[in-house]
């Protein structure tokens, strides 16, 4: 085990099984389920609000974290719910014209959102992994530019980065403001590509608590937003960014997002990305065309995220069901409506975090092979 791995695994429970689902919630550390808890002590000490006003230094530097990891600055960072709420904040606000461009697999409940705030969506050229074909995407953004282009910077049914830095580059030469979802990105791959608007939650890789993610704008669209609440004629001074501040929010669960996110920039953004992507690597070779599953994503992909196709007559779903109930080993099934228009069936997927072990690995595909058998012998009954 690396240095990096056996210190985050060291700064944790110990798992009760196999933890393979960090792309659906990470394990939080010791400290930062102290942290979460010593708040919830000091409400009741001293009052929500003076212990919310005491954590506000820690705040302040989770946002200053999130920022130097988006690009952005400190004041251009809100905590949302996370990142649904991020989104619909954001397109809630959107000034003018409510035309987007995305990527024919965007996720499912992202789609809703854009629907629910009234914008006419358009699917950004792309190839045969869901990637977009970045000057195929620019032609077509210059013939038609949309209010808006939204990258998904890793897909959550399909662990493939899409090339932010060409597709940021390319939009800002047209003018076209770019939204980012990182939901699966942020720890990932480099978020700091520029975009105007970058939105995650903490549960994911950066190993943070649940009900609780941030919401990055650029300082020229925040200009540009319309505020919502209070409404905007009202002659009251809330900036837009600030309106987006729940302020009856879980400030325990921010208070541990920021912590979360100060323990991942001292493990080392880079080291942990390199740590991720070599374990991706190694799972996708030694998991394709086991019990004929198929892995969708390149073998170098830079990501953690490996998604598998199952054989023929065989349910996902029932083989993840096996896998924790028999086996303790925890995975995700995506369904269809994770990604309407790109997937075609349930897949099932494996995302193991940095401490994640070869053994485990091999345990993985021992125990997929049987689920696979279990699940094919209880169709036949």
């Amino acid at each position: 085990m690396t240095e990096l791995a056996g210190s985050w695994r060291a700064a944790r429970p110990q798992p009760a099984g196999i933890h393979l689902d960090s792309a659906a919630c990470s394990r939080q550390s010791f400290a930062v389920i102290d942290a979460v808890a010593q708040h919830a002590r000091h409400e009741a000490e001293l009052g929500g609000y003076v212990a919310a006003a005491a954590a506000e230094p820690v705040l302040a530097a989770g946002r200053t974290a999130i920022a130097a990891l988006t690009g952005r600055a400190g004041e251009d960072v809100v905590f949302t719910t996370g990142s649904t709420h991020a989104l619909d904040l954001l397109l809630g606000s959107w000034p003018g014209r409510r035309t987007l461009a995305c990527a024919p697999g965007e996720y499912g409940p992202n789609l809703a959102v854009m629907a629910a705030n009234g914008f006419e969506v358009h699917a950004l050229p792309v190839d045969t992994l869901g990637r977009v074909i970045v000057e195929q995407a620019r032609e077509m953004l210059a013939a038609d530019p949309p209010a808006l282009v939204h990258l998904t910077g890793v897909g959550s049914h399909r662990g493939v980065a899409q090339p932010l830095h060409e597709l940021v580059h390319g939009c800002r030469g047209l003018g076209i403001p770019v939204v980012l979802d990182a939901a699966q990105a942020f720890g990932q791959i480099d978020c700091a590509v520029g975009a105007d608007a970058v939105y995650s939650s903490s549960r994911k890789w950066m190993a943070g608590p649940r009900g609780v993610g941030f919401l990055a704008v650029a300082p020229e669209l925040a200009g540009r937003l319309i505020r919502r609440l209070p409404p905007p004629d009202w002659d009251v001074a809330v900036g837009v960014l600030e309106s987006f501040e729940h302020h009856e929010a879980n400030v325990a669960a921010r208070l541990g997002f920021s912590l979360a996110v100060g323990e991942y920039v001292a493990a080392g953004p880079a080291a942990v990305r390199a740590r991720l992507a070599e374990l991706g690597t190694a799972a996708r070779i030694a998991v394709d065309g086991v019990a004929g599953w198929r892995v969708v994503e390149p073998v170098d992909e830079p990501t953690a995220i490996t998604t598998l196709v199952p054989p023929d007559h065989v349910d996902p779903v029932a083989v993840r069901e096996w896998l924790t109930g028999e086996r303790g080993i925890v995975t995700t099934v995506a369904l269809q409506a994770r990604a309407p228009f790109e997937l075609t069936g349930p897949v099932l997927r494996i995302s193991p975090h940095v401490d994640a072990t070869e053994g485990d690995l091999e345990m993985f595909v021992a125990a997929l092979a049987d689920g696979t058998a279990a699940a094919l012998s209880d169709r036949q009954v």
